[in-house]
């Protein structure tokens, strides 16, 4: 009894960067697998990526036009025009046939080889251009004076032979995919992605597809973690609802371990009589990180390294598994696909509203963004508790307030995490 009273009461708090600094200190980054390039797009790389070829690898026009020696041109005006000889056509694709000589050009596309000799390309904007049906020849008149090497990119001038183009941990979207493709990375070796088991606790609970009954409620949770793990990168898997049984809640998660990276329970983590996790964190044999974070919402939430997994119980209260999981476990899973900036990034914005609520720990309000007059404004999503559940559709972000003080005022500059991909409207970040 005295050990229980211990766990529920005597709680150790830690911060959040502690909390977190200690459950990266236990992630391990998953296998490799070789993944179809039009598949990885959001994945991250799990090797580098080296320029086995500069870009271009060819003299390659800028513009439509001709492509001529700056010899020829340097004294071409609009009032005293050059005129040279057309000797071939090079479109994109294609590879010239002749060199450019005194007296000649080449006209050339866009994306083409410049040819040999060449030095320039005018744009067609810059030429008349006309046809001597009698001999039948082609020639082309210059009207301005154009530098060397302009409208021309060099060999290697994009990219060069052995440069690192994407480094592991680079998440790929439409740049590094561009780059893969043109580098002829039809696969690629990515981190797996890590199956997360969701146990959603507590007697009370229904199942989705239930009818209601007096005194219970369906079991949101679980669904708003898949969605959560998801966006995360992760994939979610579903299981049973857990009873207020310790020994069940205990065997269902080792269980749990066996074919999962990393397991989540919400519920049953405060210091009611009927809070099962603490119950087994009392009686298992793994190793407890944490079972108390200087935090609102969310404070009792735990984490545990147990059968050499890891073990993350969040609150039971809606508000608060949803921001601790933005907080931890969102992190946690994109440090096991190999970002090596897997943590939150804070941005500013200007409070909408009074806030008047002080705090003896830092709050982390679901929040929602607007843009007024250029700058960023932000506001709680709804009812600012943890139990609330309708304001989570509504939140983009999450605020930061500091612990302490007599609230915050309108207009106050305050830091906020945003939340990307949760939501499919009126999202700005």
């Amino acid at each position: 009894m005295k050990s229980e009273t211990k766990l529920k009461f005597g709680r150790k708090v830690v911060s959040v960067e502690e909390a977190r600094n200690l459950l990266y200190s236990y992630a391990e980054q998953l296998d490799t697998e070789a993944v179809p390039l039009f598949s990885a797009f959001g994945r991250r790389l799990a090797v580098p990526i080296y320029a086995d070829h500069p870009v271009p690898h060819f003299r390659r026009s800028g513009v439509d036009g001709y492509a001529v020696r700056s010899e020829d041109i340097k004294h071409a005006s609009a009032d005293q025009p050059i005129r040279l000889n057309v000797i071939e056509m090079i479109p994109s694709g294609t590879v010239p046939q002749h060199t450019v000589y005194a007296g000649t050009a080449s006209r050339i596309m866009t994306g083409a080889p410049v040819p040999d000799g060449a030095d320039v390309v005018v744009m067609l904007e810059m030429t008349d251009s006309f046809q001597d049906k009698e001999l039948y020849s082609s020639w082309v008149s210059i009207k301005k004076n154009i530098p060397e090497g302009s409208n021309i990119t060099p060999i290697a001038g994009e990219i060069g032979l052995g440069d690192l183009l994407l480094a592991p941990g680079t998440r790929i979207g439409a740049g590094e995919a561009a780059l893969l493709a043109a580098f002829g990375y039809a696969e690629i070796s990515l981190y797996r992605k890590p199956k997360v088991a969701i146990f959603a606790t507590g007697s009370e609970l229904l199942q989705v597809e239930e009818r209601l009954q007096p005194g219970r409620i369906r079991n949101s949770n679980s669904y708003m973690l898949a969605a959560q793990v998801e966006a995360a990168g992760g994939i979610p898997v579903l299981m049973p609802i857990l009873s207020d049984d310790a020994s069940q809640v205990r065997s269902a998660i080792e269980e749990a371990f066996h074919h999962a990276d990393l397991v989540l329970t919400t519920g049953g983590v405060s210091v009611g009589d009927y809070d099962v996790l603490v119950d087994v964190f009392e009686q298992f044999n793994g190793h407890l990180l944490f079972n108390k974070v200087a935090m609102r919402p969310g404070t009792p939430t735990s984490a545990a390294w147990w059968r050499n997994k890891l073990l993350l119980a969040l609150s039971g209260n809606p508000g608060a598994a949803f921001v601790g999981f933005e907080l931890f476990a969102k992190p946690l899973i994109q440090k096991m696909l190999g970002s090596l900036t897997p943590e939150p990034k804070a941005i500013s914005a200007y409070l909408d509203v009074d806030y008047n609520k002080s705090s003896a720990y830092p709050r982390y309000i679901r929040g929602t963004t607007l843009v007024q007059n250029g700058s960023l404004w932000v506001k709680p999503a709804g009812i600012d508790k943890s139990s609330i559940m309708i304001s989570i559709k509504d939140a983009d972000c999450l605020i930061y307030l500091p612990a302490g003080g007599q609230g915050f005022e309108r207009g106050s500059l305050v830091i906020v995490y945003p939340i990307p991909n949760l939501r499919s409207q009126s999202q700005i970040f």
